[in-house]
């Protein structure tokens, strides 16, 4: 039993307590993470299309980082389907991947009538949300899990369903492991059997009020004292595809090795 182990419940609730101070003391101390924000918000009343935004790097690091999809950064083919396709559409990319948070991104970003980044209150909102997930990151650091723990609470909500925890890396890996499932072996399993297993599982009544999200949030942070995880990087749809959207996926059985800025969508429908 680590210090760090021992330490990580009352760390959570001493920073989940007022994440929002947590979060901006962070952004006092790493500059990096600061210049990123400034910058995007900056420039971001200047970008007013989906080919603008993919262009500029940095604000579409922190577009990302916003919505939970860094991952997705250098994803080229995928970003650009996110952001030009509506996710009203049945055989858009976002609409068939089943994933929550792509659906999220698309349905703020894929109309660009009028540039989603015209609002002032919007831009800060992302900056914001671009440090808080930052911070969070971070905090996995500081102890196992705790940036998934708080991550968790905020995003947590009673209406979700097995299938959208299975859309949020982050939250699918607090309910597996609380469920008893080793993540990293419960991921190589076909979806319909997790989707099943979890099923059998999960009580979703446990995230009917924001105290027995908490409650879980601590017996999550609790199982990884006592069952620690290798650090993975959680598997996505894209390594179906492979990394880059690129022939190293899927595609390549088909001899389409494509390219990166080409529609993901348009080469596998």
């Amino acid at each position: 039993m680590t210090t760090i182990g021992m330490a990580a419940v009352p760390l959570y609730l001493s920073v989940e307590k007022d994440e929002n101070a947590a979060v901006a003391s962070y952004e006092k101390e790493t500059p990096t993470a600061q210049a990123a924000a400034a910058a995007f918000t900056r420039s971001a009343s200047a970008i007013t299309s989906a080919a603008a935004l993919m262009k500029n790097y940095q604000a579409l690091t922190v577009v990302l980082g916003a919505y939970g999809l860094s991952s997705l950064i250098g994803q080229n083919a995928v970003v650009k389907d996110l952001l030009t396709q509506s996710v009203s559409d049945p055989k858009s990319l976002a609409a068939t991947s089943g994933n929550p948070a792509w659906q999220k991104f698309a349905k703020a970003f894929a109309d660009w009538s009028k540039s989603p980044l015209s609002s002032s209150s919007g831009v800060a909102q992302i900056a914001q949300d671009y440090m808080t997930s930052q911070f969070e990151t971070s905090e996995n650091g500081a102890a196992p899990g705790l940036g998934n723990a708080l991550y968790f609470t905020r995003a947590m909500t009673g209406s979700m369903t097995v299938t959208d925890i299975m859309g949020d890396a982050r939250l699918l890996n607090v309910v597996e492991t609380v469920s008893g499932f080793d993540p990293s072996q419960f991921g190589a399993l076909d979806y319909d059997e997790q989707v099943r297993l979890l099923t059998g599982k999960v009580d979703l009544s446990d995230f009917s009020s924001p105290a027995k999200i908490q409650r879980y949030a601590e017996q999550y942070l609790t199982l990884l004292q006592i069952h620690p995880q290798a650090t993975t990087t959680p598997a996505s749809m894209l390594s179906l595809y492979g990394a880059s959207g690129q022939g190293d996926g899927i595609l390549g059985l088909f001899g389409d090795s494509g390219s990166a800025d080409t529609s993901l969508f348009s080469r596998l429908f």
